[in-house]
């Protein structure tokens, strides 16, 4: 899969007749989940990585918050029932602009469908696209996508530490705009993982694969402030960048070997980064929660691991720039053996030549006074977490040319 696509337009969300889309050819991923192809023409906006997020339940309303990052026509919604263990029905789906909190500008609220179908049915692990609205939705937007769930159950898909509230209701509510009955708050984001959009020609986008600290954990709640918000602030001011689309692949707790916080990056590669559509580089942040486990991990098998990231990465022709580990000496699990293994990985990072470009977000992060702890202005307050400052300045720290890399 090439990461260069293609249109870009800024505008508002303006829908009208709904267009079919054709069919999906699915494919297996390493994870065992069936991946559709992704749309042809398509950028990914917005996504959320996927894990098992509490206990399904049927007939109910979700009304999901999310910022796009490049705008365009023709948007999509990716729905995922990857962890479920028996059928996901919706009943029906929309997306439009939110207003404030559940509400949604008037005249927004637009149908979404499902190869032509208002209801669509996800067997178990599968994964869907819906078909294309046509009209614009502008880069920096608040969308608001409505899932009415109508039979459900077993383990639920979703995104546990959205830091974004959405809303959820009894009942189908998915076509009202008014906030009245979305009188739940929610701090998940369930079966929605991803948005695309046609963009401009030539426009593409990058995902940033990592851990809590790529999240947002630290940063302030709805706010769109993780580090990757800032990223695409920058690029959508950056009048020569053509990497326009931000996709958020952070999961808390998250490793690069092992399962545990969701599964490893090994394992959701596939899913959560290579499937996405119109991706040219990867950003590739883990790694302190492997070395901080106390499970003995080397730098050389964490390496290993990063190697295979790499690899397949370039095999799906998309860059990969390294971000060394942040230091994180004054959380509870620092040792100097541990210590030790993150100079080492990261030293692998800055030297070894397997990544196509370095963000060097320990250098920017680390206090000049104790290179192992970050600086004070930066620190979330836990030593391992940074702050909106620190979440600022690790986006600022990324060359925006590095991102432009083509491996086709």
């Amino acid at each position: 899969m090439s990461g260069a696509v293609r249109r870009r337009l800024v505008g508002v969300l303006a829908l009208c007749s709904l267009l079919l889309a054709p069919a999906h050819v699915p494919s297996a991923t390493a994870a065992g989940v069936a991946v559709p192809a992704p749309p042809a023409k398509s950028v990914v906006t917005w996504a959320a990585s996927a894990d098992r997020t509490g206990e399904a339940a049927g007939d109910r309303s979700y009304r999901l918050i999310v910022r796009t990052s490049v705008g365009g026509t023709g948007l999509r919604v990716r729905v995922s029932n990857a962890f479920g263990d028996r059928p996901l029905v919706i009943g029906s789906a929309y997306a439009g602009l939110r207003e404030s909190g559940a509400r949604l500008r008037p005249g927004t609220n637009r149908r979404l469908g499902f190869d032509g179908s208002a209801s669509v049915t996800l067997a178990p692990g599968e994964i869907r696209y819906s078909d294309p609205l046509p009209g614009r939705v502008a880069a920096m937007s608040d969308l608001a996508v409505s899932l009415y769930v109508r039979e459900a159950g077993g383990p639920a898909t979703g995104h546990g530490m959205a830091l974004q509230t959405s809303y959820a209701t009894g009942g189908n509510h998915a076509a009202r705009e008014r906030d009245g009955a979305y009188t739940e708050r929610l701090g998940s984001w369930f079966y929605l993982d991803a948005v695309t959009v046609e963009a401009e020609r030539g426009a593409g986008a990058v995902v940033t694969l990592g851990d809590s600290i790529t999240d947002g954990w630290q940063s302030g709640a709805d706010r769109n402030l993780r580090w990757p918000d800032f990223l695409a602030r920058r690029l959508h001011g950056a009048a020569g960048s053509t990497v326009k689309g931000v996709a958020n692949a952070g999961i808390s707790g998250n490793q690069v070997l092992a399962d545990g916080a969701a599964q490893s990056a090994l394992k959701r590669l596939d899913r959560d980064v290579l499937s996405l559509p119109g991706v040219r580089t990867v950003v590739l942040f883990e790694g302190v929660n492997d070395i901080k486990s106390h499970t003995g991990v080397t730098a050389a098998a964490l390496t290993a691991g990063y190697r295979e990231i790499i690899d397949r990465s370039h095999a799906a022709g998309l860059c990969v720039i390294g971000a060394t580990v942040l230091p994180f000496k004054g959380w509870s699990e620092w040792d100097p053996q541990e210590e030790a293994v993150r100079a080492e990985v990261n030293e692998w990072i800055r030297t070894s030549g397997a990544v196509d470009a370095v963000a060097d977000f320990d250098k920017v992060l680390r206090s000049p006074y104790d290179a192992e702890r970050m600086l004070p202005t930066f620190d979330g307050g836990d030593h391992l977490h940074p702050n909106d400052k620190g979440m600022q300045a690790m986006a600022d720290s990324v060359a925006l040319k590095s991102l432009e890399c083509a491996r086709d």
